[in-house]
C-alpha cells in the first residue's frame, strides 16, 4: 500500500510517542521534500524531526510536477501541494493530511485521505491499541491538536468508547 504523509501526522504523533502506529498501520509512508525540510530543517529539533531522519520506513521522494505543486500553493501551504501532488505521482491509496482545506482539495483530484484522527479509529478496529481515548487526549493537551468538541464525542463513539 503505498501512503504520503503531510507534516501534521507525523510531527503531532511523534510528539505524544505514537509515531509507530503509522508503521503498524501502512508499513512505510511516503513525504515530499517540502514536508521533510518542515519536519527536520524548520522544526530542528522538535517533535518529529529525528525520527524522519532515522525511520528507514519514512521516505522522502521528489515531486516532479513543479506546475502543479505551483498551482495548488494558490490554496494551500508548500506541503500540503506537495504531498498532494507526490500522492498522484506515486498513485498512492492514501494519504495523510488533516488541514479540512488540503483534504478538500486532495478529494477534488480523487484522492483518498485520512487525518490522526482517522488512523487511531483504524488502528483501535484493528487492535493495535487498545483505546483511542487516552492517545486523543494526549494529543490535545501535549501536542496542541484541536479537536471540536463534537468531533471529540464523534471518534469516541465510532471507536465504541462513548454511548451515543
Amino acid at each position: 500500500m503505498i501512503v504520503v504523509s503531510n507534516t501534521s501526522p507525523i510531527v503531532n504523533l511523534a510528539c505524544i510517542g505514537q509515531l509507530d502506529i503509522l508503521r503498524q498501520l501502512y508499513g512505510s509512508i511516503a513525504i515530499p521534500e517540502a514536508v521533510y525540510h518542515e519536519i527536520a530543517v524548520t522544526g530542528s529539533g522538535e517533535a518529529g524531526s529525528r525520527e524522519v531522519q532515522a525511520l528507514g520506513w519514512i521516505e522522502t521522494k521528489k515531486t516532479t510536477n513543479r506546475l502543479q505543486v505551483a498551482s495548488l500553493q494558490i490554496e494551500l501551504d508548500k506541503g500540503e501541494a506537495e504531498s498532494i501532488v507526490l500522492a498522484l505521482e506515486l498513485n498512492a491509496e492514501l494519504l495523510l493530511l488533516d488541514e479540512r482545506r488540503g483534504r478538500t482539495v486532495a478529494s477534488r483530484l480523487g484522492l483518498k485521505s485520512v487525518g490522526i484522527l482517522g488512523c487511531l479509529i483504524e488502528a483501535k478496529h484493528l487492535g493495535l491499541i487498545p483505546s483511542i481515548k487516552p492517545i486523543l487526549d494526549n494529543l490535545i493537551v501535549n501536542a496542541g491538536f484541536w479537536v471540536t468538541e463534537n468531533l471529540y464525542m464523534r471518534v469516541l463513539q465510532t471507536a465504541g468508547e462513548q454511548q451515543p
